[in-house]
């Protein structure tokens, strides 16, 4: 094999970031407006939301399962943070602490299902996904929650830095991967977490507990979808039933490019940080090239599949 090439297989992550750097010369040459400051500012309070997904998406995937709810999740934590303020009149720090709550226990609930009943986590994320949805559109109404506190709105608001406008959400995202890249690589938790996704067999004999291991993950992601969750009715202003419908494949989409493997024990959350800059990136790109946004899905479709193609021939050669 081609050293380079071998290389690149060997270190996944470097695939993403020359795609992302790519990607960006390319729409440099096409926008005068793509370089600009205020143009990566926006990109990232674009995916701000998805990326704070992908974290709890990554942490499952490293584990070899799957999360098809987190989305719904999502949406569920922003409408019970919207009504509980609103209808309810609680505080807005309880509101907001309910609605993580709310995603911690849907997260608990897929754990369980997957270790306890021992159900595979597509069939369980997909089952969870339907139910969540339905919760959702009935509490809510199928309406838009509206009048939300000023103080819940903070995470969207911006700072300027060197006269560009930065949100405190994408602060707040980037701090969110850094604190998890910390935890996988530098504590016991987080290698157990590689250790159960590569062999959960080979982790088990070790003394590692699979299981807690396992709900602790969902768990966990969860928590991220609750802090999503918050994140998005800071950028939407409003709690929306309808929202993250597709944020469970952007998610998905996210981890993969980011080099992630599907089968498990191998990816970086960094990656999946490069993930979500390319799909911001191509969005934002081909927005402004003036392309119809069902091209961008399509270009988006086949970014995945590429991904895949490569993680299997990875897997191969390893």
């Amino acid at each position: 094999m081609n050293p380079k090439l071998k290389s690149l297989y060997a270190n996944p992550i470097m695939g993403a970031f020359i795609a992302l750097l790519g990607a960006c010369i390319f729409f440099a040459t096409q926008s005068d407006r793509f370089l600009s400051g205020q143009n990566f500012s926006l990109i990232l309070q674009q995916v701000m939301v998805i990326g704070v997904i992908a974290i709890g998406q990554t942490l499952i995937i490293l584990t070899a399962g799957i999360d098809l709810s987190c989305g719904m999740a999502m949406a569920l934590g922003s409408i019970i943070m919207t009504k509980f303020a609103t209808a309810l009149g609680l505080n807005p720090a309880v509101a907001v602490l309910a609605g993580i709550l709310v995603c911690v226990l849907i997260g608990y609930v897929n754990g369980m299902l997957v270790t306890r009943v021992r159900l595979p986590a597509f069939i369980v994320t997909l089952g969870m996904l339907n139910i969540v949805f339905a919760i959702t559109q009935l509490y809510s109404n199928g309406q838009t929650v509206t009048d939300i506190p000023q103080s819940m709105l903070f995470l969207g608001t911006t700072f300027s830095i060197g006269g560009t406008n930065v949100a405190y959400g994408a602060v707040l995202m980037l701090a969110l991967y850094l604190i998890t890249w910390i935890f996988l690589r530098d504590t016991s938790p987080g290698r157990h977490i590689y250790a159960v996704g590569n062999n959960p067999e080979a982790a088990r004999l070790t003394g590692i507990a699979t299981n807690k291991v396992l709900l602790g993950v969902y768990s966990l992601a969860g928590l991220f979808y609750g802090i999503a969750a918050l994140l998005s009715v800071a950028r939407l202003g409003v709690g929306d039933p309808q929202a993250g419908q597709t944020d469970n494949l952007d998610s998905i989409t996210a981890v993969v490019l980011g080099g992630t493997s599907l089968f498990g024990g191998r990816g970086l959350v960094l990656g999946t940080l490069i993930g979500v800059l390319i799909v911001g990136v191509f969005r934002n790109g081909l927005t402004l090239m003036g392309v119809p946004s069902v091209f961008q899905i399509l270009i988006t479709g086949i970014l995945v599949i590429l991904a895949v193609t490569v993680d299997q021939m990875t897997k191969k050669k390893g």
